[in-house]
């Protein structure tokens, strides 16, 4: 079993020697830096390069330049999607994001995790486990969404939030760690 395989099975594999993924990541890497450093007046061109990048992409998307990922290939967006600057997908496994998702600048979604005892740690294993964002979803600055959390469907996410469990549909949720703090009603 490969170790890009190991990975998509939510298992321990080396991130750090595998030349694969260290091949995969640079050229994602070189991807992401082009995009930066094209003006922002030639969104034509922008949108081009992270359809090539994306494994998915579904009508109409901005993404405000620096953006980040580790893959690419592992992020789909859904149609109406917008995130400010300063995005941070770093997408071992996959990261899906529903329709009409809106996030605010300085957000990450991290499905990369190091084991807690340091001879694995220091071998460079991670695992990578999922990330999904439902639809009508507004994500506030800062936040951040740890592996393997759903948030479900019409939900607001507080700013500064660290999203380390599922959120259900239709609440607002806020904090460190993230919690429900009221549903979303008319």
């Amino acid at each position: 079993m490969t170790e890009k395989e190991k990975c998509a099975a939510g298992m321990l594999y080396d991130a750090n020697y595998d030349e694969e993924l260290l091949k995969a990541r640079d050229l994602c890497k070189d991807v992401c830096f082009e995009y930066n450093n094209t003006k922002p007046s030639q969104l034509h061109t922008k949108k081009e390069l992270l359809k090539k990048l994306f494994g998915k992409t579904n009508g109409d998307f901005t993404i405000q330049a620096p953006f980040w990922c580790d893959y690419g290939y592992n992020i789909e967006l859904g149609q109406n999607f917008y995130a400010n600057h300063n995005l941070m997908i770093l997408d071992g496994a996959k990261v899906t994001f529903g329709d009409n998702v809106f996030i605010a600048p300085d957000c990450g979604f991290h499905t990369a995790g190091h084991p807690i005892d340091a001879p694995r740690r220091n071998q460079g294993l991670e695992y990578a486990y999922p990330i999904t964002v439902g639809d009508n979803v507004w994500i506030g600055a800062g936040v951040q969404v740890l592996p393997g959390v759903t948030i479900g469907s019409n939900v607001v996410i507080g700013a500064g939030s660290v999203v380390t469990k599922d959120i259900p549909d239709n609440v607002v949720a806020v904090g460190n760690p993230c919690r429900v703090l009221r549903e979303i009603t008319p």
